[in-house]
This record gives structure tokens, C-alpha cells and sequence, in this order.
């Protein structure tokens, strides 16, 4: 996602689904928000952290995805713990259990996938946010940017998202209130 948002610089692209995050919103036009996608954090075996709050503490590392949207959410909220950036969710998941790190923070239903792989280790439950995933086009392209947030409304009133959630049996994301 880092990489994606950063090539609107380089006018690479047209559209793209990522998600809507204060720090790229200079660059790029999002639509409304079509699917939130829960941000916490996995935990190994035996982890004294049982709560989202026990992890920003003095001492705790956590490993994270490099420039995304949760990178730059806990770089803005994380005040103790230490954040530790790899490039690319599976480099992520490979520190964590390597360096034997005290979290790893991600998306909810990637989580779930990595706590199947991690025997022990277990999803903290409740979120410390959500990816708001939106559609987004460069900011310059006005027109395109109206007809994608008249799309995600649409689609969303329609309940094509909803479908689309249980059609595909993607867990841990919801559809993203209509505004």
C-alpha cells in the first residue's frame, strides 16, 4: 500500500483501492470508505499482553508493514512501545516470529491467517482502529474523483459490498457506514 500511494507521484496510476489515510489525502482523492478493516495486533505464545492497551509499553517491540495505513496510524498514537518496519507484510510476519518480537500489528483477517501459522499465538480481540478502504485517484483528476464517491455510495446503498463480503467469505471486515 506504501508503494501505491506513493507512485501517485509519479503518476503510475489512474485508480486504486487502499486505504484512506490523513497522510496521503494530500495527493490523492478518496472516495467514502466502502469496507473497514480492523487494525490490531497478534501476540505470541505465552504473551503477557492480553489487552490492545498493554502494547504500548516501555519494552515492547512491535513489527509492522512499512508506510501502511496502520504504520502510519501507530506512528501518530504509539507513545512507548517501539515500532519496528519491514518491508512488506510477510517480512513483517517473519521479524516478529525471528526476532521474537512482543507484537505484530496488521490487519485483522491477515492476523487470523498468521495465529493458524504461529501455533500459541492469538489475535488480541477489539481493534485499535480500522482501514477506511476507499477508492482514490489523484487529486487532479476532479471529475474522476466525484463519479468514485457517487460508486462507493451506490455500491454500497446497493449492498454489493455485503454480497461480495459473504460471497467470498472474507472474515474479520465489515462494510463501511454509508454517510
Amino acid at each position: 500500500a506504501g508503494k501505491l500511494a506513493d507512485a501517485v507521484k509519479q503518476d503510475l496510476w489512474d485508480v486504486a483501492f487502499l486505504g484512506n489515510e490523513p497522510a496521503r489525502a494530500n495527493e490523492i482523492a478518496f472516495s467514502d470508505a466502502y469496507l473497514e478493516i480492523p487494525i490490531t495486533f497478534l501476540v505470541p505464545p505465552g504473551s503477557p499482553l492480553k489487552r490492545i492497551e498493554d502494547v504500548d509499553r516501555d519494552g515492547v517491540r512491535v513489527s509492522v508493514s512499512e508506510k501502511s495505513a496502520y504504520d502510519l496510524y501507530l506512528t501518530r498514537t504509539l507513545k512507548r512501545a517501539k515500532i519496528l518496519r519491514s518491508a512488506g507484510i510477510e517480512l513483517s510476519f517473519r521479524a516478529f516470529v525471528e526476532q521474537k518480537l512482543e507484537a505484530l500489528a496488521g490487519l485483522k483477517p491477515r492476523l487470523v491467517m498468521d495465529a493458524e501459522e504461529f501455533s500459541g499465538s492469538r489475535v488480541l480481540d477489539g481493534q485499535i482502529s480500522a482501514v477506511q478502504q476507499s477508492i482514490g485517484t489523484p487529486r487532479k483528476r476532479t471529475a474522476a474523483a466525484e463519479y468514485l464517491r457517487r460508486f462507493v455510495q451506490d455500491v454500497k446503498a446497493e449492498g454489493l459490498v455485503a454480497r461480495l463480503i459473504q460471497k467470498h467469505g472474507v472474515r474479520g471486515v465489515t462494510v463501511a457506514p454509508q454517510d
